[in-house]
């Protein structure tokens, strides 16, 4: 595996061996990430969030395109250990932090992210309560974008406060862009105007 493009383009990064990992197809990383640097909020200088991040291979690869901050989320003792090779190979030990976390179970956020990319494992049910998580814990910025990548054929059903807008496919991956929803508020009274009464004098 290497970065397609970006300040760290063609460099190596490694996965762990074994199935338990399944990193992102380069041709849909790339489009991915083209998607994201043309989108809202743009790629470069966001905080970018990489959940069930596996190799760290999307975290990294927005790091090289020109991300400010990545975290990398993940559980798995031996996808850690790849990941940490990786951040130390491109030498990002300062833009690239790496967390130890249960997807689904978050707590509240540190800081909140402008972009969030969750790959939970094919046919995993993982999905919705990760995202569930995001929301409660208050992951996501103000006007944030969330991806999630699934199975081709993997229902999907977004949880409350959060919108589907968009939906890519590329051979068996499938990527889904979602958006918070913005709260309502009714709108303001409109306060009626007093007119002013003359009085009559007594007679």
């Amino acid at each position: 595996m290497r970065i397609i493009a970006g300040r760290h383009r063609g460099r190596k990064i490694e996965a762990p061996p074994g199935l338990s990992v399944r990193p992102t197809a380069d041709r849909a990383r790339e489009a991915l990430m083209a998607i994201l640097e043309h989108g809202t909020p743009p790629l470069a200088g966001s905080r970018f969030l990489d959940l069930f991040a596996g190799t760290g291979a999307v975290g990294l690869e927005a790091a090289s395109r020109g991300a400010a901050t990545v975290l990398l989320i993940e559980n798995a003792p031996e996808a850690l250990a790849a990941i940490r090779r990786n951040v130390a190979r491109l030498g990002e030990g300062e833009r690239v932090r790496v967390m130890v976390a249960d997807a689904t179970r978050l707590g509240p956020a540190q800081e909140r992210f402008d972009i969030v990319f969750l790959d939970p494992p094919w046919r995993s049910g993982l999905a919705r309560p990760a995202l569930e998580a995001l929301l409660a814990g208050g992951w996501i910025a103000p006007g944030g974008r969330v991806v999630v990548e699934l199975a081709r054929d993997d229902p999907f059903e977004p949880p409350p406060g959060l919108r589907l807008e968009d939906e890519r496919r590329y051979g068996k991956t499938r990527f889904l862009f979602l958006r918070v929803e913005q709260e309502s508020r009714p709108a303001p009274a409109r306060r009626r105007r007093l007119r002013s009464v003359t009085s009559e004098p007594a007679p």
